[in-house]
């Protein structure tokens, strides 16, 4: 568990501002970065309640946002959750969601700073939606951050 060590973002989700339906016997969700419905699973509902902090509260553009944007480890295939783009293309946040009853550890960092590897960003955010933890790369190494980033014009 890494609550104790790192200083926590604070985040405000904006209220009901993720659509959610009931189709058939399954709660759907609806993405709209991909503009779809998608079953509502907790790490889907996390994600979605940050790209809408993301899009309202923090006004990061939706064009520059990807949803499990897939990456090459060696001979794997990974997906990063959300990595959010400069205006030049270039990542600029990954962020990395677990499910609110998941405990944010070092494996959490570990999985992110892999990602890192094959899409360098200047921001690494780790999330259960309970907790939130972030960083800052200067000069090569990783400074924590209490707060999102307002997005770079």
């Amino acid at each position: 568990m890494i609550h104790q060590k790192l200083r926590m973002i604070k985040i405000e989700f904006p209220k009901n501002k993720v659509k959610v339906q009931q189709h058939k016997d399954v709660h759907e969700v609806f993405d709209v970065i991909r503009k779809k419905w998608l079953l509502l699973t907790p790490e889907e509902w996390v994600r979605q309640h940050i790209l809408q902090y993301l899009l309202i509260t923090k006004k990061y553009p939706a064009s520059l946002i990807a949803i499990e944007k897939e990456i090459k480890l060696v001979d794997l295939k990974k997906r990063c959750d959300i990595v959010v783009y400069n205006r030049r293309s270039e990542p600029w946040m990954i962020i990395e969601c677990k499910e609110m009853k998941v405990t944010l550890s070092e494996n959490t960092l570990d999985q992110i700073l892999r990602y890192h590897i094959s899409l360098s960003a200047q921001y690494l955010i780790i999330t259960n939606g309970s907790y939130c933890f972030g960083f800052e790369k200067r000069e090569g190494q990783f400074i924590e951050i209490d707060c999102f980033p307002d997005f770079e014009i």
